[in-house]
């Protein structure tokens, strides 16, 4: 029997978990809204790797305050796994580490990069090629400044799904934008670091800005989701939407820390 080359091989790969963003260090309060969330959403959150976020607490509320070990094994018994922990200093990291948890650095929302407006010719009679076209054509000038902002990577990749998602499919668009045409069924999940279009039922997990852009937004033509977020602001829709959103054409977008989900209106 031959053997292989290598033994293995190592390639890049996604991670989809939980950022737990802790704005009280109360374990009571904490234990409480856990067990609500969580049942509330079904093994939405089964087996997820988490993320402990006390960048948000006061400095008060750190190691005197929050029983980590005891938080860990609260998550742990709602079937979720603390991985890391973002914000921690001092006896809190500490303590994390002996834990076994590692330091993420936190992910701050940013802005998409803008694109310059393109040059106007201050000249014409300088250049009249480059500044005018009676046909209606790009002028040298307009080519030339779209292949700038390319090469310079103003420009995104949009990944196009010509087929519906079945339940426990995911689709990751790193990058760029994603195109759903079709629908995306419970328990599916689109993933993309920019904006995620589905021109159909969305009714499973919508992750827009995923890498931190907060201008992303979600548009579907029928707006039924278990999940969406953007920028690592989520929602979950056990409680129904609005019924001039839900089932119907519409948008999510950020409005600050808050998510909105609006009608799309022609």
């Amino acid at each position: 029997m031959s053997r292989p080359a290598t033994p293995f091989d190592i390639k890049s790969a996604s991670i989809t978990g939980l950022a737990l963003v802790l704005r009280s260090a109360d374990i009571a309060d904490i234990e409480a809204e856990l067990g609500e969330r969580v049942h509330d959403a079904g093994d939405l959150f089964s087996n997820a790797p988490v993320l402990i976020d006390v960048s948000a607490l006061t400095a008060g509320a750190t190691a005197d305050q929050l029983a980590l070990e005891q938080l860990v094994g609260l998550l742990e018994a709602h079937t979720m796994r603390a991985v890391g922990i973002i914000g921690a200093e001092g006896a809190l990291l500490e303590q994390a580490l002996g834990l076994g948890l590692f330091e993420e650095i936190a992910i701050r929302p940013r802005q998409r990069p803008t694109a310059p407006l393109p040059t106007e010719v201050e000249s014409p009679a300088a250049a009249p090629a480059e500044a005018s076209s009676d046909n209606g054509a790009p002028t040298t000038t307009t080519v030339q400044t779209a292949v700038d902002h390319a090469v310079a990577g103003l420009t995104a990749p949009t990944l196009v799904i010509d087929k519906p998602l079945r339940s426990g499919q995911r689709v990751y668009a790193r990058g760029g934008d994603l195109v759903v045409l079709g629908v995306v069924s419970h328990g599916a999940e689109v993933i993309a670091d920019g904006n995620i279009h589905v021109y159909g039922p969305l009714r499973g997990r919508a992750i827009a800005g995923a890498n931190g852009d907060a201008d992303a937004r979600i548009f579907a033509t029928a707006m039924e989701p278990e999940l969406i977020s953007i920028a690592g602001t989520y929602r979950m829709t056990d409680k129904p939407l609005a019924a001039d959103v839900l089932g119907k054409p519409a948008q999510a977008r950020l409005d600050g820390d808050r998510l909105l989900i609006e009608p799309l209106k022609s």
